[in-house]
């Protein structure tokens, strides 16, 4: 990988891409009313993908980028669970049937800060509202500090088959920095656990650019994170936003590795977990070579969503709880992201949209370019552009932020055909955001592009 470029790309601020337009684009255009047409509308066949949204903690890592607050009151997360089910059946009333559901993901905040028969409540009510499949994917994120036996034991009977753990880092010094002590023996036991109740798939979140890590700590934390077998890995560049994240201003910036030092870090890793039999998938996923999120990327179906890479084919994803977004073939929607206003919207018989974004038929070509680019490295705009009756030609004469990526050897153009070049693959979203016609450089809404 060629640190040079690292050095003039890498400071860029710039989307991950999980959705196009992305979430800063959204309208309070786009509301109740809106989402309530577009979910009676959706296709006869359709299938949908869940996603519940549990916006709390015990207590707060400094560099969580997440909507979640800390809460000592089991009452408010009941009380908040109760919400939940009421969102799913009003949505489910909306939709007018029982539509199929492929794959279900819990994400935080904690999870798995519910009680476990809470937890077992929310998927009856789901299984209730939605026709679950036997084969659906069901995924929870889970804080391995704060794991209970009775709610591994909660989750194995509502069938979750998915786990994806937060360990960031095993690194004492970085620990205390960010506010999150976790041993390695901690995590060691919520692993074994799990694989004790059946629920094999486990997922690794590691975090590069903390501070006062190095390039040392980072290799230590992969060698100890693969002693205990992971068979897929989620590896994120820390984003520093304390404008946005009050709670970051507690992480000292002087102890920051830089955007050169974020590059090694971040290649140390990944040709780390690659000489371990790891198969990259993407700019930040690695699998084994027989996991399904590895087959998908190999036979080019690989998607990507709000979670990140995903083997999830659906075009309906809807979200649920305070912030949840939700994606629709017509577009996007996001909830209320106060819980306050949330459960009040829910309380009253309303649909918890507050904002969101209608697709164009531009907006669809681009997301369809812009997902290829970050999901294969390359996209073939001529097959692209005929699917959306358009012309190869003009989307590459609109996309004046490719040319210095082609010249300085970042992107190659094979006729209509673009590539990005093997050793620049970590640069990924700049060439991805040459296609982004609602970037806005000058706005300083997203993390770094290294």
């Amino acid at each position: 990988m060629r640190t040079d470029l690292a050095a003039s790309y890498g400071e860029e601020r710039l989307p991950r891409y999980t959705s196009y337009p992305t979430a800063p684009h959204f309208s309070p255009a786009v509301g109740p009313d809106t989402y309530a047409e577009w979910l009676a509308g959706l296709p006869a066949g359709a299938s949908a993908s869940l996603y519940l949204h549990v916006p709390f903690c015990r207590e707060m890592c400094w560099y969580c980028g997440c909507h979640t607050q800390i809460v000592r009151r089991d009452g408010l997360i009941a009380a908040y669970q109760r919400t939940l089910r009421s969102e799913i059946a009003q949505v489910s009333e909306t939709i007018g049937r029982r539509i199929k559901v492929e794959h279900i993901h819990f994400g935080g905040g904690t999870p798995t800060i519910m009680a476990p028969e809470a937890f077992a409540e929310l998927m009856a009510a789901m299984r209730h509202s939605f026709f679950v499949l036997p084969s659906a994917e069901i995924a929870v994120e889970i804080d391995p500090r704060t794991l209970t036996s009775e709610m591994v034991e909660a989750m194995r009977l509502s069938g979750v088959n998915r786990a994806s753990l937060g360990v960031q880092s095993f690194d004492p010094v970085v620990q205390r920095a960010i506010n999150r002590v976790q041993s390695h023996e901690q995590t060691a036991s919520v692993v074994d656990r799990l694989h004790r109740a059946g629920i094999n798939g486990i997922n690794f979140d590691l975090i590069y650019g903390l501070p006062h890590q190095t390039v040392a700590s980072c290799l230590d934390t992969v060698r100890r994170s693969l002693e205990l077998g992971p068979d897929r890995f989620s590896v994120f560049g820390y984003a520093h936003v304390p404008d946005f994240k009050k709670h970051q201003r507690m992480i000292n910036e002087a102890v920051l590795p830089d955007g050169l030092a974020r590059h090694d870090q971040a290649c140390a890793i990944a040709n780390a977990l690659k000489e371990a039999g790891y198969v990259q998938i993407g700019l930040d996923h690695f699998a084994r070579p027989d996991d399904a999120m590895a087959v998908a990327f190999e036979e080019r179906t690989l998607r990507r969503n709000f979670q990140g890479y995903t083997t999830d084919k659906g075009e309906v994803l809807l979200g649920f709880g305070a912030s949840a977004i939700g994606h629709l073939p017509q577009g996007y929607v996001q909830n209320q992201v106060q819980i306050g206003a949330y459960a009040q919207s829910v309380a009253a018989g309303r649909l918890a949209t507050a904002k969101g974004y209608g697709l164009t038929d531009d907006d669809r070509l681009r997301a369809d370019i812009i997902e290829r680019i970050m999901c294969e490295f390359s996209a073939d705009l001529g097959d692209i552009c005929a699917r959306h009756g358009a012309e190869p030609e003009a989307m590459l004469q609109s996309a004046a932020r490719l040319k210095p990526l082609i010249s300085d050897g970042i992107v190659r153009l094979d006729g209509d055909r673009l590539a990005v070049a093997s050793d620049s693959r970590f640069l990924v979203r700049s060439v991805a955001a040459a296609f982004d016609a609602h970037l806005d450089p000058a706005k300083q809404l997203h993390s770094r592009a290294v």
